[in-house]
């Protein structure tokens, strides 16, 4: 009999085990792949903000690239800066970091473990008591006291039991080329041509390396728009043969995945279960960044199990739904930067450069009169962009920094 039981083995579950084995929890991990961390599904970037937050201490070796912040580039080829420190990770040695530390601790491990049955067993009062779960692996079939789902965007609680809540997704796809030079920033490229309703980006590793990628709700394009947009840009015209393609080196490997676009499920506390990270819906909506949020809410997922264990209390909704409070007030208001979102696509190529052309070269900490100062230019400029609803934009933008937990 467990005390939890962690679904998956990425950021979202080594930061849950992490917590749960240092509250002195008896800490089971499954991970359905025969490695941790890989496939890789995301860009790989985490800002130096989430390491604070989250009281990491980083080792040198996970470690890609020391980075100075965001370029957003705009259609137009305009460019703003969005000055935060942080890092580009390999990330697969960073999730392996995590559950080694996990397992320091005191946590277990089990690779090639896949949960296929999810039953609640209830006391004679009809009060939830326990879990029984089963599934692929020699471990199952086990038991345990509670279940911390960080087995990503699908879910195994959400497609095992009824959740009553969904969310919408979307497609991404990325490539890690080399000979790419890079000034320590990350490239934000809003260019609808390339990626219809998403983005194109360039997070740039050490020795000429770096994840060039997009998300669009093309799904059918994908590849085709990702190849394109390295044709006309990284190639330089340069002859390109059809995947998987190496042209003097360039292309070396190609990862993607889903990825929940459509803000927090509106259920991620459940009798004896908290959903963490993508299975909970936490990316931030813009830029699609996850992995702060999934590191934040693995830990107080674990935090609040534990305290409810050591209060004696029966690990009921009534004692979990603290999780939920917790992440509702620490969390950016998903609502508006999705309203953003949907005018920002709204938006013509034409009328997005014009918003750039008015915003600082420098996005941060912009003070409340530059900007009353950047709703008059805008004004003067193309007034059509307030029925367009600019300022939501704008403040969709300021909510995906990182304080915010955009990355």
């Amino acid at each position: 009999m467990y005390d939890v039981l962690v679904i998956g083995a990425g950021p979202g579950g080594g930061s849950s085990a992490l917590a749960a084995a240092r509250a002195g929890l008896s800490t089971l991990i499954v991970e359905a792949d025969k490695e941790v961390g890989t496939p890789v599904h995301c860009g790989e970037c985490l800002s130096e903000l989430a390491v604070q937050n989250l009281e990491l201490e980083i080792p040198e070796h996970v470690k890609a690239l020391d980075v100075k912040g965001i370029r957003v580039i705009f259609p137009d080829g305009t460019e703003k800066l969005l000055t935060e420190k942080g890092y580009v990770l390999e990330k697969h040695l960073f999730e392996q970091w995590l559950c080694d530390e996990a397992i320091k601790e005191g946590a277990e491990l089990q690779l090639k473990h896949r949960v296929t049955s999810m039953e609640r067993v209830f006391n004679s009062e009809n009060e939830f008591s326990y879990w029984k779960i089963d599934g692929r692996g020699d471990l199952f079939p086990l038991e345990c006291k509670s279940v911390i789902d960080a087995s990503g965007v699908k879910g195994a609680s959400s497609k095992l039991l009824d959740m009553g809540t969904k969310i919408e997704t979307i497609a991404g796809l990325q490539y890690e080329l080399v000979e790419v030079e890079n000034d320590g920033y990350l490239d934000f490229y809003l260019w609808p041509k390339y990626s219809p309703h998403g983005y194109v980006w360039m997070i740039p590793k050490k020795d000429g390396r770096a994840n060039v990628g997009l998300v669009t709700t093309d799904t059918r394009g994908l590849g085709k728009h990702l190849d394109n947009f390295i044709q006309d840009t990284y190639l330089d015209g340069k002859p390109m043969v059809n995947p998987p393609w190496r042209p003097e080196g360039t292309k070396v490997k190609s990862f993607g995945g889903n990825i929940p676009i459509s803000g927090p499920r509106s259920v991620t506390v459940d009798d004896g279960l908290i959903l963490v990270g993508d299975a909970a819906g936490f990316t931030s909506p813009l830029f699609e960044g996850g992995s702060h949020l999934a590191l934040w809410s693995g830990r107080e997922a674990a935090q609040t199990i534990a305290a409810a264990i050591k209060a004696d209390h029966p690990l009921t909704k009534e004692h979990l739904d603290g999780y939920q409070a917790a992440w509702k007030k620490a969390f950016p208001p998903y609502s508006k930067i999705l309203k953003g979102k949907t005018a920002l696509y709204d938006l013509t190529d034409e009328e997005m450069s014009v918003m750039a052309h008015c915003l600082p070269e420098e996005l941060g900490n912009m003070s409340p009169l530059q900007k009353i100062g950047i709703g008059f230019k805008i004004l003067y400029r193309k007034p059509i962009l307030f029925t367009k609803r600019v300022i939501p934009v704008l403040l969709s933008f300021g909510y995906s920094r990182a304080k915010f937990f955009g990355w």
